[in-house]
This record gives C-alpha cells, structure tokens and sequence, in this order.
C-alpha cells in the first residue's frame, strides 16, 4: 500500500497538478470570502465569524476533488498499466486504500493553509479573539470528513470509465447527490411531520451537525460507514475487472 501511496503523491506534485488544486482551492475561497460581494462575504457579515469559509467549501469540493481522483484508476486503464497493478502481490484492498490515501492527503494539503483565514477572523474580531474557536474546531473536523466522503466517491467513480471526463462527471454527481439530495428530500415533506429519516441519510445533515463544535459518535460512524461503503465498491469494481480481463 506504501508504494501506491508512495506513487500517487508523487505524480501529483512532480506535475503542477498538486500545486494547482492547492492554488485554486484558497483563491476560490479567498475571492468568495473576502472581495466577491453575497452571502459568503465575512466583511459583508458585520461580525468575525468563519462559518462562511465552511458553508462555502462543499461547493467547491463538488468540483474539486472529483478533478483530484478523475485519473487514479481512469489513467491506469487508458494507459494500459490496470492489467499490471492487478497483478502485483499487494491486494485489491491496499491497491485500493492507496490511491485514496494519496489522493486524501492532496485534499488535506489543500484545507491546511485556510488556518490562515481563521487568523484573519481572530484579528478581525472585537475584541480580538472574539469567535466561535469550539465550532471552527468541529466545522475543520467535518470539512476533514466531507473531504474523506468525496474523495471515497472519486475514487469508486474512476474506476467505472478510462475516461478521465466521464468518471470526473459521475463523481460530482454523485457527491452532488450524497450531500444535498436527502435534505431536498426532506424539504419535499415525503415522509409525513418528520424529515429526520431523510435527512439523516445525507452527508449535509451530519456535517451541519458536527460544524455545530459537538463531536457527535454518530456522526462520525456515518462518515466511516460512508468511506468505507465506496471503498468496498471500488474494490469488488477491481475484481470484477480482472475477472473479465
């Protein structure tokens, strides 16, 4: 599993991709923040407060991370190299849990510099410090996990086409589905008084829960479950591969 890990970090930054998305995620997020006008403008708010950064990401995580995973099994099948890592004595589980590690850590190399959004709201605050520090705690830790989730499902999404721009259009839609289609449905009253059951299928509602700076067990069993679901689908997608190679 090292060697894979190993592998996919290194094609991302021997390659300006690594850096790209680093680059793209804190721009996008600093015009939204900081100099585009609307809801997501903290100096539009009034108030220091960073739940806009983490209202904000999700959105862009649709696109971005889909754009991260599109080739880790895409471009081994389209050049011909899928047949040769079936065949190593690693295992589908490690060859599996390497690339979304591999791709993961990029995600997290790309959340880690938004610290610095969190200083500006500590300084902007009156007084200074005068925020929220417990639900930026959980909001990072549910980010870190809605992170998790969408790179799970890149990675299942890949391996599903050696078209790289077909798996990145299966993948944003499904972490399109996964994180806004149960609220929606919740919304639609299908289910009588209470949404809750709806709801609570969807990643929107356990990362709104966990952003709140509660750490809730159940909240963190669902993400798990999450990962690990599309996880095992890639991996039976991998067999099913070799089966008909």
């Amino acid at each position: 599993m090292l060697a894979i890990l190993n592998k996919e970090i290194n094609s991302f930054f021997s390659s300006p991709i690594g850096y790209l998305v680093i680059g793209i995620f804190l721009v996008v997020c600093g015009l939204f923040l900081f100099v585009f006008t609307g809801d997501y403008n903290i100096l539009d708010n009034g108030f220091a407060d960073v739940k806009p950064f983490f209202n904000l990401a999700p959105w862009i995580f649709i696109f971005l991370i889909p754009a991260i995973t599109m080739k880790s099994f895409s471009e081994e099948k389209r050049q011909g190299t899928m047949e040769l890592l079936l065949t190593r004595p690693i295992g589908f589980k490690q060859l599996v849990l390497g690339k979304y590690f591999g791709a993961l850590i990029l995600v997290l190399l790309a959340i880690f510099p938004s610290i610095l959004y969190v200083i500006t709201i500590y300084q902007l605050g009156s007084p200074v410090g005068n925020f929220d520090l417990g639900a930026t705690l959980g909001s990072y830790f549910g980010l870190i996990f809605l992170g998790g989730c969408y790179t799970a499902i890149g990675i299942f999404a890949s391996s599903l086409s050696q078209n790289q721009i077909i798996a990145f259009i299966i993948a944003v839609f499904l972490c399109f589905l996964s994180y806004f289609a149960f609220e929606g449905l919740g919304d639609l009253d299908l289910f009588g008084s209470t949404n809750y059951g709806a709801e609570y299928l969807g990643i929107s509602f356990h990362y709104q829960s966990i952003s709140r700076g509660v750490i809730d067990t159940r909240d963190i069993i669902y993400f798990l479950s999450f990962i690990v679901f599309f996880l095992k689908l890639t991996q039976l997608r991998l067999i099913a591969i070799q089966k008909n190679s």
